[in-house]
């Protein structure tokens, strides 16, 4: 763990539970793409740093989950470097405690401000792409989170963020994190036709055609929506859909499990019935959703 694996010329990427990309600018200088779950992974990368005598130039962050933006204050700190994020994504790294206030709906307990979900701080800076080193290019990849992108290299590589989900994870939980599901199927569309020199997916190991994998992460949006139409052919509220989709899919209720799989479920929800596929309904003081 936290190995710095060679992708190409001057691209890297520190094999790390969500992967951190590294980019040499320069002989010197350097960029990172995210930075860790926390101050430990970015102590760790920063020994990889002083190992080689490189200088961090800036983060680029593709999106504020805290698995991402975790290590930012510390590398920050530390060195004195720029930090970027796209969009809504920005004002997350900012504020982290948006986060879990967004996942819970309302003020989080103690239970979800934990560095898995809430990150510290760091003084981030809007993406734009003047502020790209020269050749990069920033890829949108909406759907997972707000204004999620990507990045590719000068040098053919792609960093793809959370776009992707490896077999083993979706074959063990099922449902992955989304928060718009029509922009993330369109995303993984996109996915699919792009060619690159290597892709450099968060959570999938890398690989020079991720085509295979992105259709069947589209397999399992789709399977979860027809799950979640059958359980709906009688009317049913929003805990009871999300409890027999917990048991059905032998998982383990707990805080964190709770507002990271219901708050897909709601977006599951949303879309299916902006496309007519469900219908909501008020009775008895609740809000009721029933497959048309």
């Amino acid at each position: 763990m936290y190995e710095l694996i060679q992708a190409s010329e001057r691209s890297y990427y520190i094999q790390s539970p969500a992967k951190i990309g590294l980019v040499q600018l320069n002989a010197s200088d350097v960029c990172l793409i995210d930075s860790g779950s926390d101050k430990d992974a970015g102590r760790k990368v920063r020994q990889i740093l002083d190992a080689r005598g490189w200088r961090l130039d800036a983060i680029y962050n593709t999106h504020s989950n805290a698995d991402h933006i975790g290590g930012n204050r510390y590398l920050q700190n530390q060195t004195g470097c720029k930090i970027y994020a796209p969009g809504i994504d920005c004002a997350f790294t900012r504020r982290p405690i948006l986060e879990p206030s967004f996942l819970y709906g309302g003020y989080p307990c103690k239970d979800l401000r934990h560095k898995f979900l809430l990150a510290q701080e760091s003084e981030a800076e809007e993406l734009t792409e003047d502020r790209l080193p020269e050749g990069f290019e920033s890829i949108p990849l909406p759907g997972h989170f707000f204004d999620m992108v990507g990045y590719r290299t000068p040098d053919g590589v792609v960093y793809l963020a959370d776009c992707l989900s490896s077999r083993e994870t979706l074959d063990k939980y099922q449902i992955g994190f989304l928060y718009d599901a029509a922009a993330y199927l369109d995303t993984l569309e996109k996915v699919k036709a792009m060619e690159a020199r290597l892709f450099v997916p968060a959570h999938a190991e890398a690989a020079e055609d991720v085509s295979a994998l992105a259709q069947y992460n589209i397999d399992k949006v789709l399977e979860i929506a027809d799950r979640i139409a059958a359980l709906c052919r009688e009317p049913r509220c929003f805990e009871d859909i999300l409890q027999r989709l917990f048991q059905d899919c032998g998982l383990a209720m707990n805080f964190e499990q709770y507002v990271l799989v219901g708050s897909t479920v709601r977006s599951y929800l949303s879309w299916m019935k902006d496309g007519g596929r469900l219908e909501a309904l008020f009775a008895d003081s609740r809000l009721l959703w029933r497959t048309v």
